[in-house]
């Protein structure tokens, strides 16, 4: 057996104790500390990479050293000496990159890929770099593969000299790197969260919030290359912030769930017409509002507004002992069997998981 297939043998082997222990990588977050860029390491110390392990020289052992067949090998020393203070456990990390985790995701929670809501393809154009020729602009000129030709040129003339490497190409030795112009179908997509930060959402509140956007932006990256991220925090009233604010952000004061409604409804017709995006708004409460008057407004803006244009509309709710709930059973009563408005309910993050099936269980 090769080395690859033994590595892959290997990476089946981790990603099998991934699904199995997925719950656990989803509800403690061990994943979002661990990204870069496309990548994200995961902590693997249960799984030991069988290794080779030499002693140091002159220290005796099987082998070594003077005695006859048949005779002992000592006494037991006495256990002195001093207590090391190492960790005795070495971590394993390997990287995944986060289309494969969204793969485990789908696999684990028996998701449906996602079909995009009406014709949302556009054609754009994009420079295919197809190879090397002897011919081209000097701006294309391929430094490596000019200086490996001259290079076997020299060798192959006996003119190299390794006292004085020094490789001049001349102009048989020029390779230009080629290439075409190639329409490629693009799939444009925004998720705008929208996130109560009254007094009521505390930090396990946020921590909820935080994990379920982070599966959730995965799974939607799988199906729109180049996914747009945007973020709204509310009290009684609403503004955008980036996403490092998104989670940190602590107000207090009184809930008015329109304004983030509002906010969000500006910004879908700022900069996303519905005809060419699929858009993806998720809201997250413990659910108090203002007053039923608000409540209403809000359902009618997901009515007029949001359902008609939107992929799905999803509305979370996270559990506070101080938050009444109410919102999720007036939007359970008001919308009772539309499908384009998802619905959750969050009790803890024991529970995140099942909220993303909730969610993404629709392929919408």
């Amino acid at each position: 057996m090769s080395i690859k297939e033994d590595q892959n043998r290997f990476r089946d082997i981790i990603r099998g104790r991934i699904k199995e222990d997925f719950k656990k990588y989803v509800s403690q977050g061990e994943l979002i500390g661990k990204r870069e860029n496309e990548y994200v390491k995961i902590p693997l110390p249960q799984i030991d990479i069988p290794t080779f392990r030499y002693g140091a020289k002159q220290e005796g052992g099987v082998g070594q050293g003077e005695g006859k067949p048949g005779e002992g090998t000592g006494e037991p020393g006495d256990g002195q000496g001093q207590a090391g203070n190492q960790e005795g456990q070495h971590m394993l990390e390997t990287e995944f990159t986060l289309d494969e985790l969204a793969d485990i995701l789908g696999e684990k929670l028996e998701l449906p890929n996602i079909k995009p809501k009406g014709n949302k393809n556009i054609e754009t154009e994009k420079t295919k770099y197809s190879g090397l020729a002897p011919v081209g602009p000097e701006g294309l000129r391929h430094f490596r593969s000019s200086y490996k030709k001259a290079l076997k040129r020299y060798v192959t003339s006996g003119t190299y000299n390794p006292n004085d490497p020094v490789i001049i190409p001349i102009r048989r030795d020029l390779q230009y790197r080629t290439f075409k112009t190639v329409s490629k179908p693009q799939t444009r997509a925004v998720v705008i969260y929208m996130m109560d930060v009254s007094g009521s959402m505390g930090d396990e509140q946020k921590e909820i919030v935080r994990l379920e956007s982070f599966w959730i932006n995965t799974w939607l990256r799988k199906h729109y290359k180049g996914l747009e991220t945007r973020f709204i925090v509310h009290d009684a009233s609403a503004k955008e912030v980036d996403e490092e604010t998104f989670f940190r952000t602590s107000e207090s004061g009184g809930t008015l769930i329109s304004s983030a409604y509002k906010l969000c409804q500006k910004m879908i017709e700022d900069d996303y017409n519905p005809a060419d995006w699929n858009i993806y708004p998720f809201h997250f409460s413990d659910g108090d509002n203002w007053s039923g008057e608000d409540t209403r407004l809000c359902t009618r803006l997901l009515s007029e507004f949001f359902l008609p244009n939107v992929n799905m509309f999803g509305y979370g709710q996270v559990e506070s002992k101080y938050g009444s709930g109410q919102f999720l059973k007036d939007l359970q009563k008001d919308f009772p069997a539309d499908e384009r408005l998802v619905l959750s309910q969050i009790e803890g993050r024991d529970k995140i998981l099942d909220s993303i099936k909730d969610f993404l269980g629709k392929g919408k």
